[in-house]
Formats: C-alpha cells, structure tokens, sequence
C-alpha cells in the first residue's frame, strides 16, 4: 500500500507519499481499499499540530474516506468482505488502504457513489446534530448560516429545508451566494459587500434569526449574535475563520438567549445509539434526493498537497474529494 505519512506535525510540506506494508486487521478491525477521501478543515489543523486531537507519530492523515472491505479481523460480523462503507476515524484516509474500527463504519445502501460517501459523515452529521439535536430547529424558524459556501454550511443549508426553515445564507462571494440559492436557501448576504447587521434586519423584518449556524468564528461572530431574535440559539460550531471570538455575555441575557456548543465527535462517542439512529436518517434522506453533498472538486491522491493548497485559498465551495 501507499499512504501520506506525516512524521513530523509542521505543515503540508513535511507529508511524503511512501510505500508501507499492508497491514492484517486486528479483532473488531478491518482492512479497508479506499476508493475516495474528502478534505477537511481539521486535516489541515492536524497535520500542522493544531487539532485537539494529536495522534502518534508517525500518522497518516485523512479524517473521512470511503471504499470497500477487503479483511475483516475477529469478531467483526456486521460487514464482509466487499461491503462498500463510509468511515470517520480521524485518521487514515489518505493512501490506498487503512485499517479502521469496524464500529465507526457506516455501510452504504446500494446506489451510494464513494465520492459523495467520502464527503458525508462529518458535514451532515456535525449540521443534524446541531440543527436537530442541540437547536431544536423547528419549521417554520429562520436560521443564519455563516460560511455557507463550506462542506458543514451547504449541509445545514439542506437539512435546514428538509426541516421546513427558512435559510438566510452568508457567504463571501457572490458566486458563493449563487450556490447557496441553488440549494435552496431563501436568500443570501454577501458580507465581503453588505453589512451583516443591516442585512438581516432587513430579512427578518428586525425580528432577527432565531437559529444561527456558525463553523466561521472571527469578526462575524459578534454582530451577528447582537441580531439574535429573542429565544434564538446560537450554534457554536467551528473557527475555520480564524480567532475564537469572545462575546460579553451580556449579550445571551438581553435577547434570552442561548450560547450553545456543537461537538458531534464527543456526541458520537458519548451517546452511540443517538448517533446511529441520526446516520440511518440521514442515509435515508440522502436516498430521498433531500440532501447530496456539494462537491468542489475531485483530484488525485498523488495531488494531496495541490488540494491542501486550494482548500487554503479559501476559494473552496463545498468539498474537496481526493480519489484514488
């Protein structure tokens, strides 16, 4: 097999693509061929030693991939040999073959590409855990999404519909914007070009959005929460955009409202019947044609550094998938 090994935890540049033993997998194990691995935000922080997660030296990145059951090791017996699954271990991904917990593999209804497979678990579970789970959202509602464009902001834009809210998307691009409208968001604001604040007063008729989805952090945090609606949620979700921001906390007492942390690992992990019942959902939806993940772009494994650079240029719209 071949993989992208990271020895040494100091950026993209110290990944080298190397020939390693194929490995036999161990008890509750097995041995996966992958066929499709997505990029995101966190292998970059990962790999540049930033995640809170630190594996191991050596470790070969890639959280998400997808592709078939070559081995399987003992006491595995919910999948076989030539099973197609999905897997979000962390890491592992970026070569031709893994070994993953056999648990953490998510079988895959006929008809389900390893492309949009490798690029599902992580987004829309992350965005139905919030939505769902910790928001409460309720049809009818009106949710923000910040960074919208992005593999979690296009999933909650399509969850947020499949459950009957209403979706302003905020991006910083009009071509993102555009995107975020044909997946069917109600309207968009571009905040490269518009005042935040303005804009959804404007779109909420100065009542605010009841739910806001943020992966983003940085300067938009602030003003956005400042146009809560009273008993709005505020989903802390990610800092893709760089500082964590800090909100006087006068601020969830004067609108009611709520400050409320989204961590779907910890969630899967704590609470695993919840997780597998959200995952058939959300399987079953994806069948249902009401979610399919955006994908920017399909490259080469060979081309992981090339596509760690395009994910950095901040001109991604959805996900990256490396193929092999």
């Amino acid at each position: 097999m071949h993989a992208w090994l990271c020895e040494n935890p100091t950026g993209v540049d110290a990944l080298t693509w190397k020939e390693l033993p194929t490995p036999t997998p161990a008890a509750g194990q097995v041995l996966l061929k992958i066929q499709a691995a997505s990029l995101n935000f966190p292998d970059l922080l990962i790999v540049q030693n930033k995640y809170q997660m630190k594996p191991e030296l050596p470790f070969v990145p890639g959280s998400e991939y997808a592709g078939v059951v070559e081995a399987v090791g003992e006491g595995v017996t919910h999948l076989k040999v030539g099973q197609a699954v999905a897997c979000l271990s962390g890491t592992g991904g970026f070569g031709t073959h893994t070994l993953a917990a056999a648990k953490l593999c998510m079988p895959l209804p006929a008809g389900f590409p390893a492309v949009d497979a490798a690029a599902f678990i992580m987004t829309y579970a992350t965005s139905h855990h919030a939505l769902v789970d910790r928001a409460a959202l309720k049809a009818g509602e009106t949710v923000l999404v910040l960074g919208a464009a992005g593999g979690v902001g296009t999933a909650a834009i399509q969850i947020a519909k499949a459950m009957g809210a209403k979706v302003i998307a905020a991006a910083s691009t009009d071509e993102k914007c555009a995107l975020c409208q044909s997946l069917g968001a109600d309207a968009t604001i571009n905040y490269s070009t518009e005042n935040l604040r303005d804009a959804l007063k404007t779109l909420t008729e100065g009542k605010g959005p009841d739910v806001i989805y943020d992966p983003v952090g940085g300067e938009f945090a602030e003003p956005a929460f400042r146009s809560i609606a009273w008993r709005g949620r505020y989903l802390v979700v990610g800092f893709a955009g760089g500082p964590i921001p800090s909100l006087p906390l006068n601020l969830p007492l004067l609108k009611g409202a709520s400050l409320v942390g989204v961590f779907w690992g910890d969630f899967a992990r704590r609470e695993p019947q919840a997780n597998a019942a959200m995952m058939a959902e959300l399987a079953q939806w994806y069948g249902q044609g009401k979610i399919k993940p955006v994908i920017d772009s399909t490259m080469p494994m060979a081309d992981l550094k090339a596509a760690y650079a395009h994910m950095g240029s901040r001109g991604v719209k959805g996900k990256l998938v490396m193929v092999n």
